[in-house]
């Protein structure tokens, strides 16, 4: 799939709703494990399990909270604009700071998964598309 294409289904799939997120992006595949209210007012905790198929990756977004990015299965790169790329094996994690424009790609030839807990803004969409 050309790479135009799998930006503007990203696009589009961060336009819908919840459990449709990253769904229509070739080769990733998320799946809704929690979401809760947290102590602090305005604030809740979201936990998904991400997917991503070999070659394949998420575009640059941000989130509106810290994300915490847990390796299960494989290898995961973390992409941050301005930093050296991180790449994580099975049992490694990063944290994502707010706001930080970032991609994520899965460079092995295997399966690879990661737990994302986010720390977000409640109301605000979990996703947002950076160009």
């Amino acid at each position: 799939m050309a790479s135009s294409t799998v930006k503007a289904l990203f696009l589009l799939a961060l336009a819908l709703p919840g459990a449709a997120l990253w769904a229509q992006v070739a080769g990733v595949r998320r799946t809704d494990l929690l979401r809760h209210d947290t102590a602090v007012p305005g604030r809740e905790v979201v936990e998904v399990r991400v997917e991503v198929d070999p070659g394949h990756g998420v575009p640059r977004h941000t989130h509106p909270g810290d994300e915490v990015l847990y390796v299960v299965e494989g290898t995961l790169e973390y992409l941050p604009d301005g930093q050296a790329p991180v790449l994580l094996k099975a049992g490694q994690s990063v944290f994502i700071p707010a706001g930080t424009v970032h991609a994520a790609r899965n460079p092995g030839s295997g399966a690879g998964a990661g737990i994302a807990t986010y720390f977000v803004e409640k109301g605000k969409p979990l996703i947002t598309p950076v160009k």
